[in-house]
């Protein structure tokens, strides 16, 4: 009964977390420019989001590496330290390795109460050792059969210039005895994605059934099979296991709050007609399930993987836009709970890609054309994708902005010189009018960040150069790049922020002249002509008017 206690009470303390993220995935022989290609959002409304840096650093013997939950704080224990850590940006080390990741949750029964590393430790310990995708998953797994695993269930997506992996990980069922747990370690199973195909997940085990005896393409723990007959999870051939139906989650809202993400993406962007899987990812886990991977329409570009990563569901039958709950402003969030009740019967709202409550997000750019040191992009933005704007930083960088730095703020500090609050001021007024407010952010995020691609193509030429001629400046021309980036795009943000307020303060919009200027009346300069009131949708108005009958009509 003890057992059972413990257990239960931390698996409740895990899915207190409420983190949903999406990460996709593009292969080299799938991108424009033979880049592999991963994004991540970090999303949870608790996350206060910065950028870590880790440098590289050689270790005395006998050093240890304390380790702390990464959602939380809580201190977790500590395992020996290895000679030599590799520079850490984000989630992106100095070798263009990078890893993502999303929380499903899965079987209660496998957690770990003892387990000392969570996921969150477990990307960056792993992006400290690593020099390749393969050489993270076997760090990963290696560690937590060590130690022990102190999450629940999850996948990654882990990648190098060359190859793009899926990992899907859970805990193996304790096994208590004297109050530790003599049942250690994960079942997982990884699987590399073809290059030429894209794929995505979203705090949904992706992996259903996998080759048995393909080891150059799929790896897996020895005992991922039987330990689900042990505990009970599983009782047909090996060849028939789904990884995802035994471990996973399939009911029918974790289906539509989940994999629906990862339809939208292969919905806007696959080759395959989407509308047999539609039914599935509205929820009826009954109907035809989505394909790990497929082949894209076209090659995609960061700026594609970016503006996916703002993503609404636009134009599907998810679309938010279209009814009544997006306000009289198309409105494409709705605030949570996510589900609710209406005369003892059970509603949900979309969970699109991009959502409000997020920490930080990114879009990984691995470059294999390149030096290490030059090749990895990591582009960078802080809260809810669809306003808030990407900055490029060299994974070989040695420094951060200030203003994305770790200690700028928090949850529950405002600081002036965050980009963090900086966005999220920007995301809160957008939220009052989309329609136009935010329509006008999302403007000016694209022409900054086509601006900010070609420019990097410039800095890359500049640094072969240098690595050529002066290698030993290298490092600090990156890094001031880098930097100044960042410092330039959060001063550019600080007065678009005025200028928004002034622009479309009390609901309505003033008027501007060509050059931008707002357009004052013949007396005075400062007072500017009437301005615009544009109002409410149709739909608002016609749900307003059905709500009141004819209390607001004028006779």
């Amino acid at each position: 009964m003890k057992e059972k206690l413990l257990i239960t009470i931390f698996a409740l303390l895990l899915s207190y977390s409420g983190k949903t993220c999406t990460n996709l995935m593009i292969t080299p022989g799938a991108s424009a420019d033979g880049s592999a290609i991963i994004s991540y959002a970090a999303d949870s409304h608790v996350r206060y989001g910065t950028l870590l840096h880790i440098p590289g650093a050689k270790h005395a013997p006998g050093s240890m590496r304390q380790i702390y939950e990464w959602g939380t704080g809580r201190y977790l224990g500590q395992i020996p330290q290895i000679a030599e850590t590799y520079s850490v940006m984000g989630h992106m080390n100095e070798h263009q390795v990078v890893i993502g990741e999303t929380t499903w949750n899965g079987e209660t029964i496998c957690r770990d109460p003892n387990g000392m590393l969570d996921w969150g430790s477990l990307i960056y310990i792993a992006l400290e050792r690593s020099k390749s995708a393969r050489e993270a998953i076997e760090t990963i797994t290696t560690l937590a059969n060590r130690y022990g695993y102190a999450s629940a269930g999850e996948t990654f997506s882990i990648a190098d210039p060359k190859e793009v992996w899926i990992m899907d990980i859970i805990s193996k069922a304790p096994k208590i005895e004297n109050g530790e747990n003599v049942n250690r370690g994960l079942v997982w199973v990884a699987i590399k994605i073809p290059d030429g195909a894209i794929s995505a997940h979203a705090n949904q085990a992706r992996i259903t059934t996998f080759p048995l005896n393909d080891s150059e393409n799929c790896l897996y723990s020895p005992d991922i099979i039987s330990h689900a007959r042990e505990i009970g999870l599983f009782k047909g051939k090996d060849s028939q296991f789904n990884f995802a139906k035994c471990y996973g989650d399939e009911s029918p809202g974790k289906i539509r709050s989940c994999d629906a993400r990862v339809w939208s993406f292969f919905n806007r962007w696959a080759k395959d007609d989407m509308a047999r899987y539609l039914p599935y990812a509205l929820g009826d886990p009954q109907k035809e399930r989505m394909p790990l991977y497929l082949l894209p329409k076209r090659k995609l570009s960061v700026i594609d993987v970016a503006e996916m990563m703002r993503d609404h569901y636009e134009g599907t039958p998810m679309d938010m836009t279209h009814d009544i709950g997006a306000g009289g402003n198309e409105l494409p969030y709705r605030w949570r709970p996510t589900r609710w009740e209406v005369d003892g019967k059970t509603y949900t709202n979309e969970r699109p890609i991009a959502i409000q409550a997020t920490g930080f997000w990114y879009v990984a750019q691995l470059r294999s054309n390149f030096p290490k040191s030059i090749g990895g992009i990591f582009w960078f933005g802080l809260d809810d994708a669809a306003t808030s704007p990407l900055t490029p930083i060299y994974s070989s960088a040695t420094a951060v902005s200030p203003h994305y730095a770790v200690g700028n703020g928090s949850m529950v500090r405002y600081s002036p010189t965050s980009m963090f609050w900086l966005t999220n001021r920007i995301a809160q007024f957008a939220y009052l009018r989309y329609n136009h407010i935010g329509k006008e952010v999302q403007e000016i995020i694209r022409e900054h960040e086509a601006n900010a691609v070609e420019e990097v193509k410039m800095i890359d030429q500049v640094a072969l150069q240098i690595a050529k001629e002066n290698p030993q400046y290298l490092s600090q021309f990156l890094t001031n790049y880098s930097v100044n980036s960042a410092n330039s795009l959060f001063h550019k943000w600080k007065k678009l922020d005025e200028y928004l307020l002034i622009k479309y303060m009390d609901g309505y919009t003033k008027h501007q002249n060509e050059d931008g200027s707002f357009t004052t009346n013949q007396y005075c300069d400062s007072i500017p002509v009437p301005p615009q009131a544009p109002g409410y949708t149709d739909l608002w108005k016609k749900a307003v008017i059905e709500s009141t009958g004819e209390r607001l009509l004028l006779k």
